[in-house]
């Protein structure tokens, strides 16, 4: 489905019409950008305009961009209901380009004699129009594919159509896998076969043998040198996968036995995805490398050095070693990856290979956009409490005290009073001597006291200990329409930090902190950790919440593995899916693949949609022949059932 957009020249200047919500205030969009850090994370693809939106760049700082704001309100006028994910297929191409272009200015620099092949390991996002997308763009670079199962070969062999890029297979393997890896060859593929496992080598060989093939074979190591972070399992003498040094001298030795070790090109290692320390890739690096020379003097024609995958995406934008960051850039990267290689290699004169890297992270996730809305708000109480009244409660009457005498110099005094009142009117309550009337009175001041201790609090450079979690605690619930198992499943699972932030009314000021809850029924969906310069917040700042206007926020960096991994707790499906191309008028809509409806969803569970529809038929014949219900309400219901059946799974 292929549609064309042009802006107006009034859209153009003023940006989406939108209701204006803001206020006199001396709020900019320089502190919004500073306060959601979107110069450090988005750069060089979104940013601020003039009205308060999001933009995107596709093209990065090569010119061009769209208002992110006004593209969503066009797709709704298409029916696209939200969520809404949004693929920038231009994102994907700039990156590709950008991580070839660090390379082969790396190449240059060193003088290196070698060349750079890079592969995207299909794992980090199996959708069909992203991988087509990807060969296409990563034609000029010989940009290849990394199968790590069966059916991710089945996708690379029938997509991978370009003369010269390489077909990385890892993962666990039989026969079947190993074979068809093989038969590859005949289409003119370039597949290597990487060893993981000690008994895929007497399965390699006996197929060979059969075939009459001769493979591509690599090994994958097992470094002693470990990543950091959330992956750093990955390495090290307990990993899952890879050879260990003696594992890897015993292949050698059934290779040459058998005939092969001719075949024997490549050696591969991975220390970890979302490396965010440049030191750990140097040093992984270092031993690697001494393998490769080690697996050469014995006798291997090598050729091929694989890196793996791990070069990171700065989440926070903070450029640190912290989890959610990165504290090197690309360029630094390759340099490192390209000078080690070269003086390993020149220790041992030796020829330098291909380098690969399976950089899926860092290419994919910067390409889409998840676009949800805000169905509603539970806030913290707001109010003002009324005048003191005669005759009220102690209680009520200390609280009241401390609720007009706090100020910047006694706030922690009165947190701690006001505190020990609410306990004691839930002692009292629990005895009877309290009525129900008199305890909400009570909480209502207790919270109104917190709200003027926060405030306060705000402004202070330091944060004694017992107020650390009231910001928190004060913090309203915005519900938005949202499946974080399904879009996010990685915030949920483990605690990864995707940049959050509203992509319209930036100009405003947000006055609310709060947390945020899906549709789901499970107290784990929600999300309650946020990028900040300083580490985590456990509150977003969000503009107040005005009913029957809609209020859109982006989930970004989320492009790889969040698709593929979503599960569809209580039944919430695949998202809407929209990709967008930046053209000289506009955009253009390049494909549009509708999210799941209900009925889709129950299928995969089981169910028949038919079936369920003729179960409420006869249902509702029986309720009518006991008169229990009327035959237009039978009628009706019969109709919302279907129509639900045929609808989205999310909330209109």
């Amino acid at each position: 489905m292929t549609q064309s957009y042009q802006p107006t020249q009034a859209q153009l200047l003023n940006g989406a019409a939108e209701p204006s919500t803001a206020a006199a205030s001396t709020w900019t969009i320089e502190d919004s950008e500073e306060l959601y850090r979107i110069r450090g994370w988005g750069e060089p693809y979104f940013s601020i305009n003039a009205a308060g939106h999001i933009t995107v760049s596709p093209q990065g700082d090569r010119g061009g961009s769209l208002d992110l704001y006004e593209l969503v309100e066009a797709l709704r006028q298409r029916d696209l209901e939200l969520p809404l994910l949004l693929r920038f297929s231009d994102i994907l191409k700039d990156r590709i380009e950008r991580l070839n272009a660090c390379f082969a200015k790396a190449i240059a620099r060193y003088s290196y004699a070698g060349t750079y092949r890079g592969v995207f390991p299909v794992k980090c996002n199996q959708q069909r129009h992203l991988i087509e997308d990807l060969v296409r763009f990563g034609q000029p670079f010989q940009f290849g594919l990394e199968a790590g199962s069966k059916p991710e070969l089945l996708i690379a062999l029938a997509t991978l159509n370009t003369p010269g890029a390489l077909l990385i297979c890892n993962g666990y393997k039989d026969e079947g896998y190993i074979e068809t890896a093989m038969l590859g060859q005949r289409l003119g593929q370039q597949p290597f076969i990487v060893l993981e496992q000690l008994d895929e080598v007497d399965t390699v060989i006996q197929t060979s043998q059969r075939l009459g093939i001769q493979p591509l074979l690599g090994v994958r190591a097992k470094l002693s040198t470990r990543g950091v972070g959330r992956w750093s399992d990955s390495a090290g003498d307990r990993a899952k996968f890879g050879l260990s040094i003696a594992d890897i001298l015993t292949v050698v030795e059934r290779l040459r036995a058998a005939g092969m070790l001719s075949c024997l090109r490549l050696l591969h290692f991975h220390i970890g995805s979302q490396v965010s320390a440049i030191s750990a890739i140097k040093d992984a690096l270092r031993e690697a490398c001494q393998i490769y020379v080690e697996l050469a003097k014995l006798g291997a024609p090598m050729g091929y050095l694989d890196v793996g995958g791990g070069l990171g995406v700065d989440y926070d934008g903070s450029k640190t070693n912290f989890h959610a960051s990165k504290n090197y850039s690309t360029q630094n990267y390759a340099n490192d990856v390209v000078a080690e290689v070269k003086e390993a290699c020149a220790a041992r004169d030796l020829p330098v290979p291909t380098l690969i890297s399976e950089s899926g992270r860092a290419v994919a996730s910067h390409q889409s956009v998840l676009i949800f809305d805000v169905l509603g708000t539970s806030e913290a109480t707001q109010s003002t409490p009324e005048p003191l009244q005669p005759g009220e409660h102690a209680l009520v009457r200390e609280l009241y005290e401390i609720y007009e005498s706090t100020h910047a110099n006694n706030y922690q005094e009165a947190y701690n009073d006001a505190l020990q009142f609410k306990e004691e009117a839930a002692s009292l309550f629990d005895f009877g001597y309290l009525s129900l009337t008199e305890r909400a009175r009570i909480e209502r001041l207790f919270w109104a006291c917190c709200r003027q201790i926060v405030e306060i609090v705000r402004q202070e450079d330091y944060v004694p200990d017992e107020l650390e979690d009231l910001e928190k605690s004060m913090a309203s619930i915005y519900y938005v329409n949202l499946s974080v198992f399904q879009s996010a499943p990685d915030s949920w699972a483990i605690d990864q930090l995707f940049p959050i932030l509203p992509i319209h009314r930036l100009n405003e000021e947000p006055t609310s902190r709060a947390t945020l809850a899906d549709l789901t029924c499970d107290s784990d969906g929600k999300i309650n950790q946020f990028i900040d310069l300083r580490g985590v917040k456990d509150v977003l700042e969000l503009h107040n919440y005005i009913p029957g206007q809609p209020y859109y926020l982006g989930l970004f960096l989320g492009g790889a593995y969040q698709e593929i991994m979503g599960s569809l707790h209580n039944l919430f499906g695949q998202t809407n899916t929209v990709h967008i191309q930046l053209t000289p008028k506009g955009y253009q809509i390049e494909h549009v693949v509708k999210g799941d409806t209900m009925a889709q969803v129950l299928s995969y569970v089981e169910y028949s949609a038919e079936d369920l529809l003729e179960q409420i038929r006869r249902r509702s014949e029986q309720a009518l022949q006991n008169r229990d219900i009327s035959l237009d309400e039978a009628r009706l219901l019969q109709k919302n059932y279907q129509n639900s059946l045929n609808h989205y799974t999310y909330l209109s």
